[in-house]
């Protein structure tokens, strides 16, 4: 395993599937807490639209909680989003539209 830091630059552009093989979309830009340094979320746009087709955004991307990643290589995975939107009801599902 290569253990070069990568720019955080270089997540823009990567697909993002769930833990069960399934599209969600593509990291177009990279939310910051830039008083702590971490990585808050990823903003994702290209959306699997069977995935979105129930959440009414008006917009053309969603961010997602970066703690619902699992994986960062040439893809990112993240958790199951599917149960997580099933669960988007309650306001700690951290779905932002």
């Amino acid at each position: 395993m290569d253990d070069t830091p990568q720019e955080i630059t270089s997540l823009v552009g990567r697909e993002v599937y769930s833990n069960n093989g399934v599209f969600v979309g593509e990291v177009e830009d990279i939310r910051l807490n830039l008083d702590q340094e971490v990585v808050n979320g990823l903003a994702l746009g290209q959306l699997n639209g069977e995935l979105f087709e129930e959440v009414s955004t008006g917009r053309k991307g969603i961010i997602i909680p970066y703690r619902w990643v699992r994986a960062v290589g040439d893809i990112i995975l993240i958790n199951d989003v599917v149960e997580r939107l099933k669960g988007a009801e309650s306001s700690e599902s951290g779905l932002v539209a």
